[in-house]
């Protein structure tokens, strides 16, 4: 204890003070809302909630064992990623690929994958080597018969290193955001046609444009690989 009152009632009011501060903070219950989310991500990109599904706050809290109030905040995290819809009157439900938004998406990554590409000759060799290590990533998976999510994953994976080159955190969180809204897509893809061929061809023909200094060529091919892409999306989906 202090010899001085004065100074021991302030260090007293200053630690009230800090625990008051720190009220707002649950962990655990952040934690949990994490979880929930993470899961119906999980679920929405691996096609088992397909787009349109409702999600019913009363059956998902009583299957997940969580709170109401718990997968209504999951619910805004999703909607927010743009993964699920609020409609009013009618609650949240899975969302559905719409061919606007398909093409906006792909429309938005043609400008930052393309700064990306344009920027390959100026970029570090350290963030040249990870689009080529993405690149063997995807080839290999390709290879091993990987899953059909595991290619989405390292596929979008690849086309974020692109925009890695233009060293800038901002456009790479922008683009790992469109890649989220494209998973959902993805997946109902899966659902539309189990045999949806990959694109490790065209991914290592880009590369390889780019190791020869053909940069105004892969720029273009980059264009006309996101746009047929989408075309197929849309059409796969019957958007």
């Amino acid at each position: 204890m202090s010899d001085n009152p004065t100074i021991e009632m302030i260090g007293q009011n200053d630690d009230m003070a800090t625990v008051a501060a720190f009220d707002s903070l649950t962990l655990d219950h952040a934690s949990t809302v994490d979880r929930v989310a993470q899961e119906l991500r999980r679920a929405i990109f691996e096609g088992e909630l397909e787009s349109g599904t409702p999600l019913r706050e009363v059956a998902l809290a009583g299957t997940l064992g969580v709170a109401r109030s718990t997968v209504r905040e999951a619910f805004g995290t999703l909607v927010a990623e743009g993964l699920a819809e609020r409609v009013p009157h009618k609650g949240v439900s899975v969302t559905v690929p719409r061919e606007d938004s398909v093409r906006d998406v792909s429309a938005a990554r043609w400008v930052l994958e393309g700064a990306g590409v344009l920027a390959w000759a100026d970029a570090p060799e350290s963030l040249r080597a990870r689009v080529r290590e993405r690149l063997d990533g995807y080839v290999n998976a390709v290879r091993d018969g990987a899953s059909y999510q595991d290619l989405n994953e390292r596929h979008l994976a690849f086309h974020v290193s692109l925009v890695a080159l233009t060293e800038s955190t901002r456009l790479v969180a922008m683009a790992e955001t469109l890649m989220t809204e494209l998973k959902v897509a993805l997946a109902q893809v899966e659902r539309a046609d189990r045999n949806a061929h990959n694109q490790a061809e065209s991914h290592s023909a880009l590369v390889a444009l780019l190791e020869t200094d053909q940069v105004g060529a892969a720029h273009e091919f980059l264009h006309e690989h996101l746009t047929t892409g989408a075309d197929e999306i849309c059409a796969a989906l019957r958007l």
